[in-house]
């Protein structure tokens, strides 16, 4: 099943763009195992905060420099004492895990999915 048919001006709506992680915490206090990472989106968009569902196969410290996919307009999400502005994006495995999206060569920060 692929879900609802929207049109492409809906699709121009999400504004999803690549970051670089430049911190990544354990978040023991999600009620699911998560990260808190803060991602740099470049000049324009900033910093960002998000809380992601992704310990199964990444651990903070191997986060910190890699490019992620997010996004970056959906309103903030209050998640436990944390404050996500950002949505990670991801898939998930034979199992469930989450892995993430990620583009296969680096591309500046903040660039927009096309």
């Amino acid at each position: 099943m692929t879900g609802e048919t929207i049109s492409f001006d809906d699709f121009l709506k999400v504004d999803i763009r690549v970051g670089t992680v430049v911190e990544a915490h354990p978040f023991p206090e999600a009620r699911k195992p998560a990260i808190k990472l803060v991602i740099d989106f470049g000049d324009e968009v900033g910093q960002k905060k998000s809380s992601a569902q992704i310990t199964v196969h990444y651990a903070p410290e191997e986060l910190v420099g890699r490019q992620v996919m997010a996004v970056t307009n959906f309103p903030p999400r209050q998640i436990g004492p944390f404050m996500s502005e950002v949505l990670t994006l991801g898939f998930a495995d034979v199992a469930g895990a989450v892995v993430l999206a990620q583009p296969g060569k680096v591309v500046p920060n903040g660039e927009r999915l096309m």
